[in-house]
């Protein structure tokens, strides 16, 4: 079973995601190699979300691409439409999916087996708020090892 992060109540989905990768990707040991982070969302966010990446921060630079390009493999953060798109196939990432979007994966349990953690984050729009509500009990049907953090405050 995965440990399943639920961030709800987030204002600003896209900066949200760009702090919380910065995070993930900051939080390696100095044995381990890097954090890779495979990102799940709509075509029209994951826009955004790479646009806000380069530009969300002066001193910080977080290497990113999409699933599709060349150099996805070697690149620590990669964008994917959806959770059957094939480039994750062939993807080498494997440590946190980040999900952004509002479908329930298919196959959770195959996800699960191969990101040991996956989080989701839920903005406060009604519609992603159910979607997100809808996601956390399937996954808890499911028996997996779900956390909330709730982002009403911030």
């Amino acid at each position: 079973m995965a440990r399943i992060d639920f961030h709800s109540q987030v204002n600003n989905k896209p900066l949200y995601s760009c702090r919380l990768i910065r995070k993930i990707m900051a939080s390696h040991r100095e044995d381990l190699p890097i954090r890779n982070i495979v990102v799940v969302g709509p075509k029209e966010f994951l826009k955004q979300l790479d646009e806000q990446l380069w530009t969300f921060t002066a001193v910080d630079f977080l290497p990113h691409a999409w699933g599709a390009d060349d150099f996805a493999s070697e690149t620590p953060v990669i964008f994917v439409e959806s959770f059957e798109a094939n480039e994750l196939d062939y993807l080498p990432h494997g440590d946190v999916l980040i999900h952004v979007g509002r479908d329930l994966p298919q196959s959770v349990e195959n996800l699960a087996a191969r990101f040991p953690r996956i989080v989701e984050i839920v903005s406060t729009d009604e519609a992603d708020r159910q979607a997100g509500r809808d996601r956390y009990k399937a996954y808890r049907e499911q028996g997996h090892d779900l956390h909330n953090f709730d982002q009403a405050g911030q």
